[in-house]
């Protein structure tokens, strides 16, 4: 595709800071949060962040997407939860931890801000909303 990345990390508010002017001045088109502790902590300030510098982003989880990001891909933290509470289940009903399976999720949810897409000047094409779990308007 011609594109260029650059990989950038922040593990504090002055790094996260320093980071985005480098997206700025690198001209970055878009850019992928990964899923990190520090991140889905600071998720206000990061997806402020984006907005202000003017840089479509996607997210990890939607919780991202809900205080203002433009979109999210990831696992589903409820069903993450739900399959906790039943491995919960099974061990106080006397399965022992050793003899239960692994799990992975195998819910994915993909949430887009329509507010954040008009606050970017973005235009979300009917067919990427269509594919959406969840639009937020």
């Amino acid at each position: 595709m011609g594109q260029q990345i650059h990989i950038l990390s922040a593990r504090t508010d002055q790094e996260l800071d320093v980071a985005f002017r480098s997206m700025t001045e690198l001209r970055a088109g878009a850019l992928l949060v990964a899923a990190d502790p520090y991140f889905t902590d600071r998720r206000s300030y990061v997806t402020a962040l984006a907005v202000r510098h003017s840089i479509p982003a996607i997210y990890d989880q939607r919780e991202h997407t809900i205080v203002g990001g433009l979109m999210s891909y990831g696992t589903s933290l409820t069903d993450g939860y739900r399959q906790a509470g039943r491995y919960t289940g099974r061990i106080l009903n006397g399965e022992k931890p050793a003899d239960l399976p692994v799990l992975q999720s195998i819910r994915f949810e993909f949430v887009i801000n329509l507010t954040a897409a008009k606050v970017l000047g973005l235009e979300v094409p009917p067919t990427l909303l269509a594919r959406a779990d969840e639009v937020i308007e």
